[in-house]
């Protein structure tokens, strides 16, 4: 099997879709089913994000690879043995391939949708899975891609149960640590961006140029600033499906986004001809990528140097740990924590 992405020649109706997923057999010919599925699947109003196309993409390449080195047909789903084509890929990928019980969730997620799609294209005349009932230990807790009605729940029986884990964020010594180790202003000023909002690592890729004012010939006196993030609003802005929100900076830190501008993203400027709409550049003056991927070696590699283990979305986690006890302390300010943080990380 192979794996390959498309270029700006794979045009569907009049729209080009680089970097869509296309699944290859061995002989290099069209994976018909896995492609077709992908179309349907991934080209719906209801995917907002391009972000779907890899992990949907992977997960039917590794499923198909797997059943061509056990020489198994994906349409072998009445086998006549106990374990189902589902199950027999679960087990391979929680006991051979010892991956964590929510990937193998994520992977099986996408498989199960195929099916699906293959059951009511008639391509097969039962699903390789079975459903069964699930005990919801509290309200708080749910069990994704099922119907759930009270404590009992219809869920897939070849899923394993959800592994919840706290999220993991830094210390204030740790922050101070990361941004001391980050020698790049550039880099240093990304992640006190992602510190001081909670954004995605997308977010923080594409936030826009325009965006950032000085506050005082603004004639803004207010210790927190509102700004409206809007992915539709010309100015690059990519959000998490494409939702505008509102969030809030205090004004010191808009202010040291201007001097940022004003001092320091000149260097990366004269790089690049071409004027662009981001915030932050690249050592080429190019914007970085609209899924923010290349910020993750960026603030890993800085937190090596710090003797921490960071990864981009930790930032988040530490931005929304940090703010939810200050807001907890502070009940006089009249704000419900939760909402807030619910709104600001856009929830």
């Amino acid at each position: 099997m192979e794996l390959v992405w498309a270029t700006e020649d794979l045009v569907i109706a009049g729209q080009p879709y680089p970097g869509f997923p296309i699944l290859l057999w061995g002989s290099m010919e069209s994976c018909a089913p896995a492609n077709q599925f992908f179309r349907h699947y991934l080209l719906r109003g209801a995917i907002g994000s391009k972000r779907s196309w890899p992990n949907t993409g992977r997960a039917l390449y590794d499923f198909f690879s797997f059943l061509e080195a056990h020489n198994i047909s994906w349409l072998d789903v009445e086998r006549g043995e106990a374990k189902s084509l589902a199950a027999a890929y679960r087990d391979y990928c929680l006991t051979t391939c010892k991956l964590a019980p929510n990937t193998t969730r994520q992977r099986l997620t996408y498989i199960c949708k195929f099916y699906q799609y293959a059951l009511k294209e008639g391509w097969v005349k039962r699903l390789p899975f079975a459903h069964e009932e699930r005990t919801v230990k509290s309200k708080k807790t749910f069990l994704e891609h099922v119907d759930a009605s009270g404590v009992m729940t219809m869920a897939n029986d070849v899923m394993p149960r959800s592994q919840k884990t706290m999220p993991k964020f830094l210390s204030m010594t740790e922050i101070k640590l990361l941004l001391a180790a980050a020698e790049n202003p550039h880099h240093r000023m990304m992640m006190r961006l992602a510190l001081h909002t909670g954004l995605r690592r997308e977010e923080i890729a594409t936030f826009p140029l325009a965006y950032v004012f000085d506050p005082d010939k603004a004639q803004r006196t207010e210790r927190n600033l509102r700004m409206r993030l809007d992915p539709y609003d010309g100015s690059g802005m990519v959000t998490k499906g494409s939702k505008p929100r509102t969030i809030y900076l205090s004004r010191a830190f808009i202010a040291e986004l201007y001097r940022y501008v004003a001092k320091v993203r000149g260097e990366r400027v004269s790089l690049s001809k071409p004027p662009q709409k981001a915030l932050f550049l690249n050592q080429f003056g190019a914007s970085y990528a609209e899924d923010g991927k290349s910020l993750n070696r960026i603030i890993s590699e800085t937190g090596m140097r710090a003797g921490i283990k960071v990864h981009t979305h930790m930032l988040r986690h530490t931005y929304a740990t940090h703010t939810l006890v200050s807001l907890q302390r502070n009940p006089s300010n009249g704000l419900d924590p939760l909402v807030f943080l619910q709104r600001q990380l856009g929830h």
